[in-house]
C-alpha cells in the first residue's frame, strides 16, 4: 500500500497541478491520499474533492492552525492505524508543486528497496534549487550544516518535506519516543529525521531540484519565525 500524506494551507491555486501530479503518481497503485488541512481560509479542500477520486481520498481538517509538524503527526498517527504492513510506503511532500512527479516516482520506487527512509535532497550531487530566494537557500544550508555538526550525522538534508518512509520505521520511532514529533512547525522534519537516525534506520538520499517557480503564491515558511523555532528546538531536543 502507498500512503500519500500532504499538509495543506491555502493551496487552492496549486490544486489543479497537484491533482494532475497525484493522478499520474498513483496510476496502477494500491493507494490512499491523506490531506491534513491546517485551517485553510480559501477553497483548498473543495478544490481537492472535485479534482481527486473520493474513494482514495481522506481529509483531516484541523480546528486550530498549529503548523506542518502538527499536521504530519496527525497524518502519521492515522496511517499507523490504517496500515496492515510494516512494508507499506508513506510518501510526503508539499502541495506547492516544487518537486516534479518524476522525482516523486523515483522516491517511491527506491522505497521498495531495502531502505526505511528515502530523502529528497537538493544538496546531494545532481540536486539544487531553481528560482529560490538566496537568503532562504543560505539559511537552509546553514541549518542543515549546524544539525549535522551538532548530532554528528552524515545526512545532507534533514529538513525537506519530500521523502518516503517505510511504515515499520514510523512504528519503531513511535515505540522509542513518547511523541513522534514534538515540533509543530518546520523543524518537525529535522526532528523526525534525527529520530530515524537514532533508530538506526537505513537511509538514502536522492538528488532533486527544488523548482520554486512552479509554486503559485508565496511559501508558507516565515524565515524569522522558523529560525527562532530551530534555535528553540535545538536547545530543547533530547535524542
Amino acid at each position: 500500500m502507498l500512503y500519500i500524506l500532504i499538509p495543506t494551507f491555502n493551496e487552492e491555486q496549486n490544486v489543479p497541478k497537484l491533482a494532475a501530479t497525484l493522478n499520474e503518481l498513483v496510476g496502477g497503485s494500491d493507494y490512499q491520499i491523506i490531506i491534513v488541512d491546517d485551517c485553510s481560509s480559501d477553497d483548498t479542500l473543495n478544490a481537492l474533492r472535485s479534482a481527486l477520486p473520493s474513494s482514495n481520498l481522506a481529509f483531516i481538517k484541523k480546528e486550530v492552525n498549529k503548523g506542518p509538524g502538527d499536521s504530519f503527526l496527525l497524518g502519521f498517527e492515522e496511517i499507523l492505524k490504517k496500515s496492515e504492513s510494516d512494508n507499506d510506503t508513506v510518501l510526503t511532500f508539499e502541495a506547492d508543486n516544487t518537486v516534479s512527479v518524476d522525482d516523486l516516482k523515483l522516491l517511491v520506487k527506491i522505497a521498495t528497496l531495502d531502505f526505511q527512509l528515502v530523502l529528497a535532497s537538493p544538496y546531494a550531487q545532481g540536486g539544487g534549487f531553481q528560482n529560490t530566494n538566496f537568503l532562504r537557500k543560505i539559511l537552509s544550508f546553514a541549518a542543515n550544516l549546524l544539525m549535522r555538526f551538532l548530532f554528528d550525522i552524515k545526512v545532507l538534508t534533514l529538513s525537506s518535506f519530500v521523502r518516503a518512509y517505510r511504515v515499520g520505521l514510523l512504528r519503531k520511532i513511535k515505540a522509542k519516543y513518547p511523541v513522534m514529533i514534538e515540533s509543530p512547525g518546520f523543524f518537525s522534519m529535522a526532528e523526525i529525521t534525527l529520530k530515524a537516525v537514532k533508530c538506526e534506520a537505513r537511509i538514502i538520499e536522492v538528488p532533486v531540484v527544488v523548482q520554486s517557480k512552479e509554486r503559485i503564491g508565496k511559501s508558507k515558511m516565515r524565515i524569522i519565525k522558523t529560525s527562532i523555532e530551530y534555535i528553540r528546538m535545538l536547545l530543547k531536543i533530547r535524542l
